[in-house]
């Protein structure tokens, strides 16, 4: 599997709150074909990122608007079609009132990109339609998991029961060597998050 990083800046803006953001882009596949899992800030440089590659498709972990930004530009420019969950619309419509996505995530479905087959995992808490994405030995969390808790739910459309029982029940029953690509900041191991689930409960949101 071959997984390129990268990060954009920009800002979060949700529920009348605004914030700046550093964002993880990842790019999975190989040299003729990816997939890109999120597009924010700067489809220029995510297209760049990608070159000539073919992209089957830009899969997006869910609605808000750091993640989903600068989605329908990067389609235009690198010629792919948008995924997303469909609980999450209610945030898509937010930022791209006039383009839909070209097609809705769903969970166990298969995605197979040079090579790599990636499983979509609905895990709902941070939003409604939060999906990970599922590949060997690694997973793609979005603002599910990161390193040290749990996705944030004091907002709008997010939940903090919900997010435990996605975290407990969809990913920490993954091996524990799994490699955690989170939507933000550093990764981490399954193995190394799945004994703090009591404190964060305890932490609540």
């Amino acid at each position: 599997m071959s997984i390129e990083h990268l990060t954009t800046d920009g800002v979060f803006a949700h529920d009348d709150q605004s914030f700046h953001v550093t964002n993880n882009v990842w790019l999975v596949g190989d040299d003729d074909e990816i997939v890109v899992i999120d597009a924010p800030h700067d489809a220029a440089r995510i297209a760049e990122a990608v070159g000539g590659r073919r992209v089957p498709m830009i899969v997006c972990t869910h609605g808000h608007n750091d993640h989903i930004n600068a989605a329908v530009e990067l389609a235009d420019l690198v010629g792919a079609p948008i995924a997303l969950h469909a609980n999450d619309r209610v945030l898509w419509d937010v930022v791209h009132p006039d383009r839909p996505p070209d097609l809705d995530l769903r969970d166990g479905q298969m995605i197979s990109v040079g090579g790599i087959d990636l499983h979509v995992v609905h895990t709902p808490g941070h939003s409604p339609g939060s999906v990970c994405l599922c590949g060997d030995g690694v997973v793609f969390t979005g603002d599910t998991l990161f390193q040290g808790g749990p996705g944030a739910t004091g907002r709008s459309y997010s939940d903090f029961d919900t997010i435990i029982a996605s975290i407990r029940d969809r990913l920490l029953t993954l091996p524990q060597h799994t490699l955690v690509h989170a939507g933000h900041g550093d990764d981490t191991t399954i193995g190394e998050e799945s004994g703090a689930l009591p404190e964060w409960i305890e932490r609540g949101h």
